[in-house]
């Protein structure tokens, strides 16, 4: 996966004929417009393979001395020949566009030319070689625009980077460089970048592991772009949690995913996920969480989840929450909502980094406004047992209020625990926000005699 973003364009905000295409496309992709798309992919193909018979025809070393259009008439001679061989049906204006876009795979940048020309684009956004976003006028939106396969994307990128002598590969998997033009390029290729249905919120509830009440808090603390920090003990549910709750983000939303291995099932379509690669058997070549996170800040993301910080990503990861990628979320192994704010100051100190304790705590009260504690009880259930909010700090300590908890009762003759979950009666600083985003909550939910069977 790969983004360009352009530098600031001078000039008009868009012309009519871009204004129109540019709906045209979002036509396609929406309504979904098999023949067009079809018609396209024929298209690529025969395109791709005409770039692939003009390198065995044409004296690269002469292109130099060559103009555009001494270029482009002499492509168009070679294109008209093989069309005919193959027996290709073209009009005119057809024919016009595969010169011009075989001009482009040649000279240019294949598919990305006319996207890179189209002033309104701020940004684009590479997911694979069939998932092609861009930026325009502050919303991401799909492009129609698509590439033959991987080795296509593979190999533009590779035209990209080598011109500014840079190199992406598997044991260089990541680069970011800047165009002659200004535009930033930043690329991650396998195996760092990788492309079942997970259990969602209704199926929680419906088990019994979250109350309804609780779910439609959650879903709004999604919408409203709170950070939250997921905690529990291994096995608990942690990443089955962040699963569910991540299914509340908008799809119109970039979300950047960071493992150590691909556990998390995102089901949004404009998702980048990436993965941690250790050492080889040399020692060498090791790409650690902390990388990664560092790259995600220049892909784009809107909301930023991290599988699990275990070491100095956490300074990394409250450092983008802190500096405008609200909504990210992440896991930490911890037994209390308390232990896990100490666990994340822990984390801190090990990323080398010269913070005072104080300046820690004050980071995280800042960075992160929603902790859930999840555990898994004796009869072997998983439950949300505690939803906390982080209200700042007095004096060193980081301070924070439960909202909502799971008060165990007893255990039953056949091991099922027994418990209720019950709200404390304390109404969360974070309801104006929710509500700022245009979501409305009950005040009857935080009642302490609310009914959350």
């Amino acid at each position: 996966m790969w983004q360009i973003r352009k530098p600031n364009q001078d000039g008009p905000a868009a012309e009519a004929a871009k204004i129109e295409r540019s709906l045209e496309e979002r036509r396609l992709m929406t309504v979904g417009d098999a023949g067009a798309f079809a018609k396209r992919d024929v298209h690529t193909e025969l395109k791709v393979e005409l770039h692939q018979r003009l390198l065995d025809l044409i004296n690269l070393a002469a292109l130099d001395t060559m103009s555009r259009e001494q270029i482009q008439d002499e492509v168009g001679d070679i294109v008209q020949e093989e069309l005919a061989k193959q027996k290709h049906a073209l009009n005119h204006a057809e024919r016009k566009q595969l010169v011009g876009d075989v001009l482009d795979e040649l000279l240019g940048l294949g598919p990305l030319e006319p996207l890179l020309k189209d002033t309104t684009i701020t940004d684009i956004l590479v997911n694979g070689h069939d998932r092609v976003f861009v930026e325009r006028y502050g919303a991401l939106e799909p492009s129609p625009v698509r590439f033959k396969d991987e080795k296509h994307l593979l190999r533009i990128i590779q035209k990209i980077v080598s011109a500014v002598g840079r190199r992406v590969d598997e044991s260089s998997p990541t680069v970011d460089a800047r165009l002659a033009d200004g535009s930033r390029v930043n690329a991650v290729v396998p195996p760092l970048a990788l492309a079942k249905v997970p259990i969602s919120m209704d199926r929680l509830v419906e088990i019994g592991s979250v109350p309804a009440q609780v779910a439609a808090v959650l879903k709004a603390v999604v919408a409203a772009r709170l950070n939250v920090l997921i905690s529990g003990g291994t096995g608990s549910g942690k990443t089955t949690m962040l699963n569910a709750m991540s299914a509340y983000i908008d799809e119109r939303e970039r979300i950047v995913t960071i493992e150590d291995s691909a556990e998390l099932q995102l089901q949004q379509v404009h998702v980048a996920r990436l993965e941690t690669r250790p050492a080889n058997i040399e020692g060498k070549g090791e790409i650690a969480q902390r990388d990664l996170v560092k790259n995600a800040l220049r892909m784009r993301p809107d909301r930023i989840i991290v599988g699990e910080v275990r070491a100095g990503e956490a300074f990394d990861m409250l450092q983008a929450m802190n500096t405008g990628h609200d909504g990210s979320m992440t896991t930490v192994h911890a037994n209390t909502p308390r232990d896990s704010i100490s666990r994340i100051e822990q984390m801190i100190g090990m990323s080398g980094i010269e913070i005072s304790p104080r300046s820690a705590r004050s980071q995280i009260s800042s960075a992160i406004h929603a902790v859930i504690q999840v555990a898994r009880l004796s009869d072997g259930r998983r439950r949300l047992v505690s939803l906390s909010e982080i209200t700042g700090m007095e004096g060193e300590v980081v301070t924070m209020q439960e909202i909502f908890r799971f008060r165990q009762t007893g255990v039953s003759a056949d091991g099922v625990v027994l418990g209720k979950f019950e709200a404390t009666g304390i109404r969360p600083r974070f309801l104006d926000q929710v509500m700022a985003h245009g979501v409305s909550l009950s005040s009857e939910l935080f009642r302490p005699d609310a009914n959350f069977e």
